[in-house]
């Protein structure tokens, strides 16, 4: 992350609690004592570390665990919904950030444990406790873009950032950054922990998901996207997200 250490906050308790983010707004680097939730109701949500980036519509949430120093940023108008949880409550046990499926259930416990006000009753409770449950059973979701750190890895990474129709091979973005296909290959495996193909498809649901959530047409989305098509689009973002692209533009 390009903040330096000292302008990183220290909020020993992360907050319970929903605040409305304009679009492009944003929460400077942070960490907190404890583990938080991170969801969206509204808009899409990006989470960066240093690791990388997690990004989440209405139908994930992001876990952040203690001790972990991360910004968020709001694409379109985002609800957002901040869930404390003690540093000994890892139902995930989990030391690093990951995005979760949000079930309807899970939805609703985390939208009533994070409504003022915040007071701790036997209520509460038993909300927290269910919903502890909930994130135990909660599938992971590769919805995340790792930080490259190979300066030839990097310069492949961040064309495709600036222009995510960019439709060349990774032969041909290879030559561009001064390294072999097959290096890069497996640059991509190491440091990213997936394939090149599979990178690209990240980026691009990343892009898309910005873009969806300020309203830009599916079509147009696909095609800035680099999709060959709009039916091509829809079916990469189904089987990722579960729902169309359609759905989540009307907040179905």
């Amino acid at each position: 992350m390009p903040e330096t250490r000292r302008t990183i906050r220290h909020t020993p308790e992360a907050p319970t609690d929903t605040r409305s983010l304009a679009p492009g707004e944003s929460i400077d680097a942070h960490r907190h004592d404890n583990h938080q939730i991170i969801y969206a109701g509204a808009g899409v949500v990006a989470v960066t570390t240093d690791a990388g980036t997690w990004f989440a519509p209405g139908t994930r949430a992001i876990w952040v665990p203690a001790g972990c120093v991360h910004a968020h940023r709001a694409h379109g108008h985002l609800a957002l919904h901040l869930l404390g949880l003690p540093a000994d409550a890892n139902p995930l046990g989990l030391d690093a950030p990951a995005v979760l499926t949000v079930s309807p259930l899970l939805r609703e416990l985390i939208l009533a444990c994070t409504r003022a006000p915040h007071e701790d009753t036997p209520e509460r409770r038993r909300l927290r406790a269910v919903l502890l449950d909930q994130l135990r059973v909660s599938p992971q979701q590769p919805v995340q873009l790792p930080t490259p750190k190979d300066p030839r890895l990097a310069a492949v990474c961040g064309q495709l950032h600036r222009d995510p129709a960019d439709t060349r091979g990774l032969a041909e973005l290879a030559a561009t950054a001064g390294a072999g296909e097959r290096t890069l290959s497996r640059l991509f495996r190491r440091e990213l922990g997936m394939t090149f193909p599979q990178w690209r498809t990240q980026l691009r649901l990343y892009h898309a998901l910005r873009m969806l959530a300020d309203g830009v047409a599916v079509t147009t989305v696909a095609h800035r996207c680099g999709w060959a098509s709009a039916s091509a689009f829809i079916d990469v973002f189904r089987r990722s997200l579960g729902y169309t692209p359609g759905a989540h533009q009307r907040g179905d």
